[in-house]
């Protein structure tokens, strides 16, 4: 049987003590069916579609940049870097012409 790496310290050293899998570099212990659970996080497009890291989105709106004279205009492309939960801007992107940015998924549309 195969065990995962430690999600503490990705080391492939990890063995298992009844149903916890233990990690004898960091000395983290976990449940697998308790890590699954809480390492989810799901954010959807505009459209009602499932948003993961490395997707490729569109932006459906013209959106100002707080702080900037800059506006994000309809059709700006961007690549997800990281899924965040909350109310308020959702996805660290990066945008085609403006850089790395927080953006609200609401906004976009996967491409």
């Amino acid at each position: 049987m195969s065990c995962p790496p430690c999600p503490n310290c990705q080391s492939e050293f990890v063995y298992q003590d009844q149903s916890l899998f233990i990690c004898p570099e960091c000395a983290h212990e976990w449940n697998p069916s308790e890590v699954e659970a809480e390492d989810t996080v799901t954010v959807k497009d505009a459209n009602g579609t499932l948003l993961a890291e490395g997707d490729k989105v569109t932006l459906i709106k013209d959106l100002k940049v707080k702080g900037s004279s800059i506006v994000l205009k309809i059709g700006t492309k961007a690549v997800i870097k990281r899924l965040k939960e909350g109310k308020d801007h959702q996805l660290d992107c990066k945008v085609d012409g403006a850089g790395d940015m927080m953006v609200t998924a609401q906004f976009v549309k996967k491409a």
